[in-house]
């Protein structure tokens, strides 16, 4: 089924200020699953993510399947996690679980991030949130994104909805849980892990969190291949290189190379194996959801999204 809602670009205006501006403006409602319905739609979820920018931990994402009736939500000022104070969030998701006819949150590792990259580990997260309903979804309202629904036990439809959490009140629900279980995790994490402050920034590429990697170095649950992490550990571009397999004799046209290396067309020093440039070269200042480029957005309470 086509998008039933694109917000187009402004010209001149960069996409992250465009976006804060509509964002203001776009109203939450159940327009949407009101437009499915009239279509034949019954068993509507809404889908989101969370954690896509950050450093470390998890990407979460959280499917819901709300009732019809959503007048108690809509008054309650259900929109966009990013919206809300942390107060308003944890008030909405104790509401949202207890009307909603079913739930589920799934969670991406790091270790898998660095393997499949951010994009694909959402779509995963999102894919696997789906899995876990108890209620089998006739229809999908995703934020933004579009799943591969081969991997379904049941046949099901997809609509991607750009800015689908500031307008459809599903992907709203969905977007409140995934953040409010992504922060409740991060507060946990920093009782284990209390000199990078993830409590307050729960992980994402804030100053205070890029000097505690500077200082300390990344642990195990730092996403390694995003470049604020790999920068702060000197071993990182090695250890990718041999997961890789690219340093074993098996994988060199002419092993006998190896006794001189310097006849090799891409040496490697493993004195220095960091060369920062190509890292830099991947950073797209003008792109707010490029996750090497620190542009952390902040909620209405100050908290990092």
């Amino acid at each position: 089924m086509a998008t039933l809602f694109h917000i187009p670009k402004v010209a001149g205006v960069t996409r992250a200020t465009a976006k804060q501006q509509m964002l203001k403006q776009l109203i939450c409602s159940d327009a949407p699953e009101q437009a499915l319905r009239y279509h034949g739609f019954r068993v509507i979820a809404g889908v989101d993510e969370v954690g896509r920018g950050a450093l470390f931990g998890p990407v979460v994402a959280a499917a819901v399947i709300l009732p019809v009736k959503l007048a108690t939500l809509s008054r309650m000022g259900l929109k966009d996690s990013k919206q809300l104070t942390r107060e308003q969030r944890e008030k909405l998701d104790r509401k949202i679980r207890k009307v909603a006819l079913c739930y589920a949150v799934a969670e991406v590792d790091a270790e898998t991030i660095d393997r499949v990259n951010i994009y694909q580990a959402s779509r995963l997260a999102m894919l696997q949130a789906v899995q876990q309903l108890t209620t089998a979804p006739d229809h999908l309202l995703i934020d933004a994104m579009l799943l591969d629904l081969a991997q379904l036990s049941h046949p099901c439809a997809q609509t991607r909805l750009f800015y689908g959490d500031a307008l459809s009140l599903s992907i709203a629900a969905a977007s409140v849980i995934a953040k409010v279980h992504r922060d409740a995790l991060m507060r946990e994490l920093d009782q284990l892990h209390p000199q990078y402050g993830l409590a307050s920034h729960k992980g994402y590429a804030t100053p205070e969190h890029r000097k505690a990697l500077r200082e300390h170095g990344p642990c195990p649950l730092h996403r390694k291949t995003f470049a604020p992490v790999a920068a702060s550990d000197p071993n990182a571009a090695l250890d990718t290189l041999i997961e890789s397999g690219d340093l074993f004799l098996e994988d060199l046209e002419n092993p006998g190379d190896l006794e001189n290396p310097g006849d090799l067309e891409n040496p490697i020093d493993l004195e220095n194996p960091i060369d920062p440039a190509p890292l830099n070269a991947l950073v797209n200042p003008h792109d707010p959801d490029d996750p090497m480029v620190d542009q952390t957005p902040l909620d209405l309470s100050g908290e990092p999204i």
